[in-house]
This record gives C-alpha cells, sequence and structure tokens, in this order.
C-alpha cells in the first residue's frame, strides 16, 4: 500500500534530477508500469490497513484506484510521443502565431508523477482528514501542468483553477471540522470513516447535515458540478490534451469519492433522504448547465469539459435516486472515465494537424486523419450514451430508478437534458468529422492512436459484457451507500 503512492512521489522528484529528456520519458513509463501491477495485484491480495487505519483500501477505494492507473497508463504512453513532437521546447500557438517558451519537462513531467501520487493517496485515504490534504495536494500537483504551454490563456486557466478550487476546499475543511464536533461523544477514532459508520447512530444529525452540506459544496467544486464548475471548462481546454484526459477522467472522480466517503456516514446515520435530495438537484441542475453550453459550442475542447459537467451532473443524480440508480452512477463513473479520456486524446491528435480548438476550423477528420476521425465518431456515440456502449446501460438503470421511484418529474427533466446534449454534440462531431478535407491524408504514429483505440475498446466491451468481479464490486460499493 505504502509502494502504491510512495513510487510515484519516488519518480517525481527523480524526474527533477535527471539530466536527459530520454531518461525522464523512461521513468515516466516505468512509473506507469508498476503502478498499474501493484493496482492489479491489489485486486488478489488484501492489503492490511496501515498508519492506524488512516491508510486502507476498500473496494470503493480499489474501484477509483483501477481507473486511475488505468488513464494514467494511457496518458503515459501518449505523453512520450507528445513530448517528442513538441520540438525541443519550442511550440507555436495555433491562434495567434506567435513562439513561447514550454515548461521544461522535467516539470511536466514530475508533476505528472506528483499527480498519479496524490490522486493514488486519495483513494486509500480512510481519515477525512487526510483525505482533504490529498484531495488539495492533486489541485497543486496539477495546476502546472495545465500552464504547460505558458500562454496567457494557460495562465488565466490555471490561476482560476487554484483561486475557485481552493475556496471549495476551504468550504470542505470547514466541513471536516462539523465532523468532529459531530462525532464527539461516539467514543471512536474521530473522521476515520469505518468508526465513523460503526458509530453513526451516535452522531449529531444538525452537525452531521452541515458537514455533509459543505463538503459537498466544496468537493463538488473539484467535482465540476454546477454552479461551482466555472474553472472547468478553462482548464480543460487550455491544458495539453493527455492532462486534460486526466483531469476529466481521473481527477474529478477523487472529488466524487470524497463525497462519496461522506455519503457513507450519513446513510449509516440515517439521514439517507437528506442526501439524496440534495444529489438529486444539484445533478439536474448540472444537467442542465451543461446542455445550455454544449448547444453551438465553438472550441471543441471546451465542448468536451462542459460534457463532464453534465457526466458529473449523471453520477450525483444517480446516487441521489439510489437503488439501481447507485449502481448505475458507479458503471458511469467507470464508463465516462475511459470514454472521455479517449475523446481527449483524440482531440490532442485533431489539434496537432488542423492547428484550431474552433470547430469551423476543423473538416473532413475522417479523411485527413482516418483512425483519429473514426475514433472520434465513435467517441461521440460512447459520450452520449448510445448502445452498445458502457455509457447506454448506466444511464439506463439510472432513468429506470427514476421511474421506479417515482420521480416522474426527474425521469423527464433527465431525458430532456440528454436529448438536447446528443443534439448539440451531434452537429459538432459530424461538422468535424465531414466535409472537404483541407489538406491530404497525415501520418498517424503509433502512441497517438493505440492508446484511445485501447480506451475506447474498454468502453464498447463494457456496453456488451461487464465482468462479474467488476459487478460485484459495483454492488458491493452501493450497498454500502444506501442501495438495498
Amino acid at each position: 500500500m505504502l509502494a502504491l503512492f510512495g513510487f510515484p512521489f519516488w519518480g517525481g522528484c527523480t524526474a527533477f534530477l535527471l539530466r536527459t529528456d530520454r531518461s525522464r520519458r523512461i521513468l515516466l513509463l516505468a512509473c506507469a508500469i508498476l503502478h498499474l501491477f501493484l493496482t492489479m495485484a491489489a485486486w488478489k491480495v488484501q492489503l492490511r490497513p496501515e498508519l492506524n487505519g488512516w491508510l486502507a483500501l476498500d473496494t470503493l477505494g480499489l474501484l477509483f484506484l483501477t481507473l486511475i492507473s488505468l488513464l494514467f497508463m494511457a496518458a503515459a504512453l501518449y505523453a512520450v510521443g507528445y513530448l517528442r513532437r513538441e520540438s525541443h521546447g519550442r511550440i507555436k500557438d495555433f491562434e495567434e502565431g506567435v513562439l513561447f517558451s514550454n515548461e521544461p519537462e522535467a516539470v511536466f513531467i514530475g508533476c505528472l508523477l506528483f499527480f498519479l501520487g496524490t490522486m493514488t493517496l486519495v483513494t486509500l485515504s480512510q481519515r477525512f482528514g487526510l483525505l482533504w490534504v490529498a484531495i488539495e495536494a492533486t489541485t497543486l500537483s496539477s495546476a502546472p501542468l495545465i500552464y504547460f504551454h505558458r500562454h496567457h490563456r494557460s495562465l488565466e486557466a490555471a490561476w482560476k483553477y487554484l483561486l475557485i478550487c481552493s475556496v471549495g476546499i476551504a468550504l470542505a475543511l470547514l466541513g471536516s471540522f462539523f465532523l468532529v464536533v459531530a462525532a464527539q461523544g461516539t467514543g471512536g477514532r474521530t473522521l476515520i470513516v469505518q468508526d465513523m459508520v460503526q458509530h453513526a447512530a451516535h452522531l449529531r444529525g444538525p452537525w452531521l447535515k452541515a458537514a455533509f452540506l459543505l463538503l459537498l459544496i466544496g468537493y463538488g467544486t473539484k467535482m465540476g458540478l454546477a454552479p461551482l464548475h466555472t474553472w472547468l471548462p478553462d482548464a480543460h481546454s487550455e491544458a495539453p490534451s493527455v492532462v486534460s484526459a486526466l483531469l476529466s477522467g481521473a481527477l474529478l472522480n477523487c472529488a466524487f469519492l470524497g463525497i462519496l466517503r461522506v455519503v457513507q456516514v450519513c446513510v449509516a446515520a440515517g439521514l439517507l433522504s437528506f442526501v439524496q435530495g440534495l444529489l438529486t438537484g444539484f445533478g439536474l441542475l448540472s444537467m442542465g448547465v451543461a446542455a445550455v453550453f454544449i448547444v453551438g459550442q465553438a472550441d471543441y475542447k471546451r465542448m468536451l469539459a462542459y460534457s463532464s459537467v453534465e457526466h458529473m451532473g449523471i453520477m450525483a443524480l444517480g446516487v441521489g435516486l439510489g437503488g439501481a440508480g447507485i449502481f448505475g452512477a458507479l458503471l458511469q463513473a467507470v464508463n465516462h472515465s475511459l470514454a472521455k479520456a479517449m475523446l481527449f486524446l483524440t482531440a490532442g491528435n485533431i489539434l496537432g494537424v488542423y492547428k484550431t480548438k474552433t470547430v469551423s476550423g476543423v473538416r473532413g477528420a475522417l479523411r485527413v486523419l482516418p483512425v483519429s476521425g473514426a475514433l472520434w465518431v465513435a467517441g461521440f456515440l460512447m459520450i452520449t450514451g448510445s448502445p452498445p456502449f458502457g455509457l447506454f446501460p448506466s444511464e439506463f438503470a439510472i432513468l429506470k430508478a427514476a421511474l421506479d421511484g417515482g420521480h416522474g418529474g426527474v425521469a423527464a427533466a433527465y431525458l430532456l437534458s440528454l436529448a438536447l446534449i446528443f443534439i448539440g454534440m451531434a452537429g459538432i462531431f459530424l461538422r468535424m468529422a465531414q466535409g472537404e478535407a483541407p489538406s491530404p491524408r497525415c501520418p498517424e504514429p503509433w502512441w497517438s492512436i493505440l492508446p484511445p483505440l485501447l480506451l475506447g475498446l474498454g468502453v464498447l466491451v463494457l456496453g456488451l459484457y461487464v465482468p462479474p468481479f467488476l459487478t460485484a464490486a459495483l454492488q458491493t460499493i452501493s450497498r454500502t451507500l444506501g442501495a438495498p
């Protein structure tokens, strides 16, 4: 367990000491492979708690840790080729035609590995105070990655990311203090998740409600729930595509995990209806806001960012509806991570050839980039929940939970938002894929197409077959979150 987050931190420090870019890239791949190996081993080996229970790997943490490790492996493969393409630290601004320096590659790879270590620590943290520290550390380690291009737009995005998420995390800290007050006199080790669940009947209800509200707002800011999402479109749009893939596919899940930890305590304390009402409201609002901004969006990376806001809302809505909706929300988290990372990596391929992020500047992608263009169209079907891809059964499960629970209005609003988003995204994706090609077919190196291709195949497989071990894990987690 200590190696899971210790090796990435060691690798991040080592990246600053190595003298050549090639050795740093080898280090990045080695750490990604080792982390994935340790994560897969954790499914077979029961890890004992460490540091007096502060660190432990339960089923919920293992699920999100696996997603982080898989996405980082794909991102590391892509990043090696991406960094080689950057022409020794000089890159052209695609819209303004000026040159500017990149961050040194040592900073980029070092911060990538620190980012992996902090996200891993989030999944292992069982004490709410340590969880807060780990989530804040993900912000600090990923901010330099957003500023990689050293442009005024990336600087603005990084600053907005730090400022808004820091305000949110401050509210989450206050919520953690309220948890301390709620747990006074319970006889347990204060703020350790399982202890609080065991002593939930003795927690002070009003303080626990206030704590959940503050933690939902605080971690919801990092998760990208509307109206707390305003940092997300800028950060995802201005960061390198490989970083955007990790921000959307892995980082947002870390904040979601923080919310689910306090949901576990509230469910055990008998506050299920209070929790579900708030999550349902934030979920529907996030989907509605995303629909408004996706329709007619002129920047395809910002469109993908608003799609992340939509899917965070779907996940919150699923947990809020309870029952089968919780299972659907967790399956949605798995499929969204794979599909959105695939789309951002594919967007990076398109950006590298067309030199623009505007939708109007990209035409004929299927002819210029046959593989990436096909992945782009397939990604559209994946992310909008079309069969036979994995997001269809997860979104259908959430719809079924709404109907089974007698929430007809919620189901109608849910379907309306999905329909508007489908229409808006269809216009963007298909215009970019079709049309007259502005240039001959461009070569597509293996490192640029293999990672998104493998991620896309994962979403397809999960739409046709969910492995028994994953089904059992999702059912186990669902029961801890209030599902019968």
